[in-house]
């Protein structure tokens, strides 16, 4: 990462750490005050334009989380439905983890 990208990238953070609105004048302003000149305004913007409607403390707070989630069940079986969900999809890990294992009986493809 060059020094723009993380002087911008910084300045984002600032910005949202005080709840204020990422812009391009708003980036460039605090990349001035920390005194780093050769930030190109393009990088704000693109900056800006990228983060523009994102909540950064979200994001940062799910970095780990992955990128898909499950979807939700298409049954009208109300509440009771979402919560067994995740206890069928724990089973169903349960059993294929014993299904590797009986596999695994310690004998090679060419012993």
């Amino acid at each position: 990462m060059s020094n723009s990208e993380l002087a911008t990238s910084y300045a984002a953070l600032i910005l949202a750490d005080d709840d204020v609105e990422v812009t391009p004048d708003k980036l460039q302003t605090l990349i001035k005050a920390a005194n780093i000149d050769d930030v190109e305004p393009i990088w704000t913007t693109l900056f800006a334009k990228a983060l523009e409607g994102k909540n950064i403390k979200d994001m940062l707070l799910n970095v780990g989380s992955g990128g898909g989630t499950a979807a939700a069940p298409t049954g009208g079986a109300g509440g009771g439905a979402t919560e067994a969900a995740p206890e069928e999809v724990k089973e169903e890990k349960k059993e294929e983890e014993k299904e590797e294992s009986d596999e695994d009986m310690g004998f090679g493809l060419f012993d």
